[in-house]
């Protein structure tokens, strides 16, 4: 929830930069160019895009000078907030919404390689929570370590141990320092675990211990998939997350060798989630199952919704099943590189990790740039501010009701900044 302070200065939010990407052009669309736009459940949208507006409004003012689509942001989400103090939003007032504070705009990347594809167009992945068995003491059973990071790194920066690569640290180079979390039974579980950024170890007394990425070794990620297409063991259409873990369990040695090409490794922290809660992205909120996206943070602002058009193999090998919704940018990867690439979050449970394993298509991305917001091509337009006093005092009665205040209560109230 934002404080008064935070809105405060919205009418002053000027954009005088325009966006661009670098190696992409972009084509300006019509909502009515999105095909399925009108069939979305844009009420599901719009309700992981305020939970993005919680983080968005916490932002200060030399974030929304310095990146012009964070501003405009920082204005949808003002009118969003104000939106959903009015009570529950259904579909076609989201749609509203979405099309009064946004214009589509599609990213159209030049050539380049995206792992082992390579197309003019948005490639998506998939990602998930992993789920294995663990315990909290090592025994002859559970013997791999879930390493933590050493307490003056936590939340200061984002790379330790950059002496150490993936073989090092399996070979024992952080052993005895106190930083396992856990222990699980297979390499394969927690490698899996690392790629995905995020698990859930049921421990043998019941208890779920959560898991997030809090860190990394810093070296570079190796697609380990791209490596066994390379060498003939799988085509690009057969590859998969199945595949990986098929291929690494039915040849343990050579499974730990190309393990061992992919030089980067992950630490996680515990996470304070009930079973219920998903888990937590980089923008630091929880993540929406079909609804949250990891993208590049060097290109795009967290909380971007960003419009999907492709054909997945939701529901069995082939890709034929039509995806077209709207997400919002909240995380991030080591392999997520790009104007027009996106890894889907799909959540968690039995089948999940088979569905979102085979997602490695191209498709439309297409981008909501708010409308304060020029593009690169576009005629530089005079966009008319709004009225402050209006638009300030709408904001902070909604915050008051929201969060059961007054105005002056909200004013009074210091800002916590997001980390």
């Amino acid at each position: 929830m934002a404080h008064a302070r935070h809105v405060r200065h919205v009418h002053h939010v000027r954009h005088v930069n325009a966006l661009h990407f670098r190696h992409a052009k972009v084509e300006a669309l019509k909502f009515s160019d999105l095909a399925g736009w009108k069939k979305d459940n844009l009420a599901a949208a719009f309700a992981t895009f305020m939970n993005s507006c919680g983080a968005i409004l916490h932002g200060t003012k030399a974030m929304r000078r310095a990146r012009p689509i964070y501003g405009g942001l920082y204005n949808a989400c003002a009118m969003a907030t104000v939106l959903a103090a009015n009570g529950k939003v259904d579909t076609p007032t989201a749609r509203k919404f979405f099309e009064d504070n946004f214009k589509p705009v599609r990213i159209l990347p030049e050539m380049h390689t995206y792992g082992f594809y390579t197309g003019a167009d948005g490639f998506y992945t998939g990602y998930y929570e992993s789920e294995i068995a663990g315990s909290r003491v090592k025994t002859r059973e559970f013997d791999v370590p879930l390493y933590r990071v050493p307490a003056r790194y936590a939340g200061k920066r984002s790379t330790v141990f950059a002496r150490y690569d993936r073989k090092a640290i399996e070979n024992g180079a952080l052993k005895g320092k106190g930083l396992e979390i856990c222990w699980v039974k297979n390499p394969v579980d927690a490698f899996f675990a690392q790629i995905q950024g995020s698990t859930r170890v049921k421990l043998r007394d019941g208890e779920l211990l959560r898991l997030n990425y809090i860190a990394s070794n810093g070296k570079p990620y190796t697609p380990v998939g791209r490596i066994l297409i390379e060498r003939g063991v799988y085509t690009p259409a057969e590859m998969s997350m199945d595949k990986i873990r098929e291929y690494m369990q039915a040849n343990p040695k050579k499974g730990e060798a190309l393990r061992l090409k992919n030089r980067s490794y992950v630490f996680f922290s515990e996470a304070r989630l009930s079973p219920k809660d998903e888990c937590i992205g980089a923008q630091g909120i929880p993540l929406t199952p079909g609804r949250s996206v990891a993208v590049d943070p060097r290109i795009h602002v967290y909380g971007t919704p960003i419009w999907i058009d492709a054909k997945f193999p939701l529901k069995g090998e082939a890709p034929v099943d039509p995806f077209q919704h709207l997400m919002v940018a909240q995380d991030t990867g080591s392999a997520i590189r790009g104007a027009a690439r996106a890894d889907i979050y799909f959540g968690h449970g039995e089948q999940i990790p088979h569905i979102a394993g085979r997602i490695k298509q191209f498709g439309k991305f297409v981008m909501l740039v708010p409308k304060d917001v020029t593009v690169r091509g576009e005629p530089a337009q005079a966009i008319p501010l709004p009225k402050p006093r209006p638009r300030e005092i709408g904001l902070q009665e909604a915050m008051a009701k929201r969060k059961g205040a007054s105005p002056a209560a909200e004013q009074a109230s210091a800002p916590k900044p997001q980390p």
